[in-house]
């Protein structure tokens, strides 16, 4: 009997070589684990048909702080397994499908080594799945509002500053990725993109599940993609405080890490995108997390990992599904996100140091009065300034 393509070990040494030169972390560990069972001689296909005992751990679809994890846990079964995933639990089967087939994984693989510039080159947002009611459903929870306080020209490119950064940057998600809350209609003519972690981007399955949001990598390859598009329209949003003020995201807390963030001021010179200040009331009152001050051991190994990782991991909790106390969904506190007015900006393509530090103190000068002039309305203290770090 001949054995399937994937349970020829040349071919899945042609696929590592394939993911080494795409440098596919995730994959290279896939295939890995398919080439050690190969190893042994035991066949991938005979290894899920026949065992009886699997502890297998799969990873669903995140979106900012609602998980989805199916976990499989130690599953005894006398046939196979295949057919008992699709008689007995179809919704489970539909979801790890691409990790317990071979056939279907390895054509992941592939699919993945093709499609891996995707993200890079503008995603592939899909705006029928902006817009599902769900969102509304999301939108209604806290609730969510989108503010807008100037008209923003479609025919311009615009690079949008979102602040505070909060734990799981709800408001940003919300209100640029979805429909929820009319961002297409407040804003005629304009397509969003919300930038995020490039590490994201090489998650099996949730890559996918996220550029249909339109989110892209936070690089300066997938931003500048996006600027460069002719004719105008396009709104590049970015948690400018990134990772980091997660870490600050406080209840009460109004901190903002952009005193030393350049980066994203010089894109806009660059490419003559106006700068408009973003301020989120309430994105960092729907969680509690554990008090880390600066200098304490716990902020001390948090600020560690995150340089290590590219992530935070700021220790939050908020209430469960039935009591208030305790657990790890958001409390429904309102979250009002308020788009100040742009600042424009002159295309310099090579921008100097002066440039950089004139348009750096404006939109400062800007995200300090879009805050003052709207924490009355919001439930701020009078006595509550903007602390930039």
């Amino acid at each position: 009997m001949i054995s399937p393509l994937w349970d020829r070990p040349g071919f899945v040494v042609l696929l590592i070589l394939g993911l080494v030169v795409k440098r596919n972390l995730w994959a290279m560990v896939l295939v890995l684990g398919l080439a050690a069972r190969l190893w042994a001689n035991v066949p991938v296909s005979e290894v899920l048909a026949h065992h009886r005992s699997y502890n297998v751990f799969i990873l669903g679809c995140r979106s900012f702080g609602h998980r989805v994890v199916v976990v499989v846990k130690r599953l005894r079964f006398y046939g196979d397994l295949r057919r008992r995933l699709l008689q007995e639990d179809p919704d489970c089967c539909r979801i790890t499908v691409g990790l317990l087939f071979p056939g279907a994984r390895v054509l992941y693989a592939i699919w993945w080594y093709i499609d891996w510039d995707t993200p890079s080159l503008g995603g592939r947002k899909v705006p029928f799945l902006c817009r599902l009611r769900v969102w509304e459903y999301m939108r209604d929870y806290f609730p969510i509002k989108l503010v807008k306080t100037a008209d923003l020209d479609p025919r311009k490119n615009y690079v949008l500053g979102f602040h505070p950064h909060g734990i799981l940057v709800a408001g940003a998600f919300t209100n640029f990725c979805t429909e929820a809350t009319g961002f297409s209609k407040l804003f005629p003519g304009l397509r969003s993109n919300l930038l995020m972690l490039p590490l994201w981007f090489r998650a099996p399955f949730f890559r996918d599940y996220i550029m249909s949001a339109g989110l892209v990598p936070s690089d300066k390859e997938s931003a500048s993609y996006l600027l460069q598009r002719k004719g105008g329209g396009n709104a590049v949003v970015i948690a400018v405080g990134g990772a980091p003020e997660a870490l600050d995201a406080h209840p009460g807390d109004y901190t903002v890490h952009l005193a030393n963030k350049k980066g994203f001021i010089k894109l806009a010179i660059e490419h003559g995108a106006d700068l408009v200040p973003i301020y989120s009331f309430g994105e960092n009152e729907v969680f509690d997390q554990v008090e880390n001050p600066r200098g304490t051991w716990l902020r001390y190994i948090q600020e560690r990992l995150q340089s290590i990782m590219g992530i935070s991991l700021p220790l939050f909790h908020a209430r469960g599904v039935f009591q208030y106390s305790f657990g790890l969904m958001p409390y429904r506190k309102p979250i009002n996100t308020v788009v100040g007015r742009p600042i424009p900006v002159e295309k310099n393509k090579k921008p100097t140091a002066e440039d950089l530090d004139v348009f750096h103190q404006r939109y400062m000068d800007e995200l300090t009065l879009l805050f003052e002039e709207h924490k009355g309305n919001y439930g701020v203290p009078e006595d509550a300034h903007l602390l930039f770090q």
